[in-house]
């Protein structure tokens, strides 16, 4: 049943974006789990623009902190905004009533949103703003049409125009384009971590496991001929 309602909840997305006709163009997100400054540079962004109404409410402000390898003490100065202590789960600033009013409805919890997006959607999207006045907060996403939400980095991306062509020209940033490439890489890269945290560990006991099997093997071989030989 478990696996059931995730690969429900993985397609609904496919399954919206076929209904409404709109194709989306999905940028190739590289993400690299072993890159802990990337993740920590991700974090950083993400609670400086986006923990104020997002929350990753299943992750524990301690389990990041000794994953990505900071210091107790420096996750609290840096990166806990509230008056939450070290174990406490990392939820948002805004409360849920006052989200729904303003933005009429409360911005998603996004612990999970790279697995059931999938790194390749959520890059996309963090690149996808573009200036629409027909929208309440002035742009619109090509990724996601008609989003409810403003472009929270449009200070470090500028603001995209929409050309006659189709083509998209971007002023007014404090980053190049490069520069926020890299960023966007980065708060992709921790919603990927904060997705599935154990992953590097579960890789990594693989490789114990398939040794362990492979040394039991190959013991296993021996003692086979040793049990035969008087078979033969």
């Amino acid at each position: 049943m478990k696996k059931l309602l995730i690969a429900l909840v993985t397609l609904v997305p496919s399954l919206v974006m076929a209904a409404t006709g709109h194709e989306v163009h999905l940028e190739s997100a590289e993400i690299d789990l072993h890159d802990k400054a990337s993740l920590e540079r991700g974090l950083d962004l993400f609670q400086h623009y986006c923990s104020g109404c997002h929350s990753t409410q299943y992750q524990r402000y301690e389990r990041v902190a000794t994953d990505l390898g900071i210091s107790k003490d420096d996750m609290r100065k840096k990166y806990m905004f509230s008056d939450a202590k070290i174990g406490d789960l990392m939820e948002n600033a805004i409360p849920t009533a006052d989200a729904a009013k303003w933005f009429g409805a409360a911005p998603p919890d996004l612990t999970l949103v790279a697995r059931v997006r999938g790194a390749d959607w959520v890059y996309s999207y963090l690149k996808g703003f573009y200036a629409d006045e027909a929208r309440p907060f002035g742009v619109n996403n090509t990724v996601f049409p008609l989003v409810g939400m403003p472009h929270v980095l449009q200070d470090l991306q500028g603001l995209a125009v929409k050309q006659a062509d189709g083509s998209f020209v971007t002023t007014g940033g404090k980053m190049t384009a490069e520069e926020y490439d890299q960023a966007v890489t980065d708060i992709t890269g921790f919603l990927v971590y904060s997705a599935d945290p154990v992953k590097l560990e579960r890789e990594a006991l693989g490789w114990w496991v398939l040794g362990f099997l492979f040394i039991f093997f190959i013991l296993a071989y021996f003692l086979k001929k040793e049990y035969w030989k008087d078979v033969h």
